[in-house]
């Protein structure tokens, strides 16, 4: 494996949906990619366990960094938490096996990988400071400089997921990059996910939603899966709505 890779894709906010999964996995620019980085949120969803042996299976290629919500299902496990805000954690939390548990406590935070044509990438779950900061593609100026605060000079390109909606953007010469959710996308239906390397490109693999919705209803243990499953494979929330919520979170009046 080359130390510089000249493609990388980019899969965030999977949240245990194996058909979504799946469908990018099989993408042949994925399937040629040089490495697979995880960008977090990768568990905390309907097929949690099948999705961390699926990737595990692709042995180093693969390179993991947890999201808020691994890390809340790992806390949750360990009894250092007695509940999550996520109606669907405390489900995925107990369908995972204890040697996942132990391995997604071993994910670090964010990583840093040199990609030929875009130099040192930095990779993080929300910020590079915090795994639940909310930054949005119209945050303010002054709202960057305090989120990137400390960064190596030479770090130019910045990949963050959490927010479930692709952009790219620049911020005081910086390029941030959100790929969008594999499992869970605001705004539009699809599997999201990014190729970075020259450049970088936002993809979306679109596949059977209504196949996927019967088969995570048929296939997990999660109560309300057939509802979950309609709302947020079909994208029900839009991407208005979305920023709405989020908004007062980027600390907005």
């Amino acid at each position: 494996m080359t130390d510089e890779p000249a493609r990388v894709a980019v899969l965030s906010d999977i949240h245990g949906v194996l058909p979504a999964l799946e469908a990018v996995l099989a993408e042949p620019e994925v399937a040629a990619a040089d490495r697979v980085v995880l960008t977090g949120d990768i568990t905390a969803g309907p097929q949690p366990a099948e999705v961390v042996d699926l990737l595990r299976a692709e042995a180093d290629r693969v390179l993991w960094i947890s999201g808020n919500a691994d890390r809340e299902l790992v806390e949750y496990r360990r009894g250092e938490r007695t509940e999550i805000p996520d109606p669907i954690a405390p489900y995925a939390a107990t369908a995972l096996r204890p040697d996942q548990i132990d391995f997604l406590a071993t994910l670090p935070k964010t990583l840093t990988l040199p990609i030929r044509g875009l130099g040192r990438v930095l990779f993080c779950h929300a910020t590079p400071r915090d795994d639940e900061e909310v930054v949005l593609v119209d945050s303010r100026p002054a709202r960057w400089t305090e989120v990137l605060t400390g960064l190596d000079d030479d770090i130019r390109t910045i990949v963050c997921g959490h927010t479930h909606m692709p952009y790219i953007r620049l911020a005081h010469g910086r390029l941030i990059v959100n790929p969008g959710s594999v499992g869970m996308p605001y705004g539009r239906p699809g599997a999201h996910w990014c190729l970075l390397g020259p450049g970088t490109d936002l993809r979306v693999t679109p596949y059977d939603i209504p196949a996927a919705i019967a088969r995570l209803t048929r296939e997990s243990g999660y109560p309300e899966i057939a509802q979950w499953a309609d709302y947020f494979l079909n994208a029900r929330a839009s991407d208005t709505e979305a920023l709405e919520v989020f908004g007062p979170r980027d600390g907005r009046g």
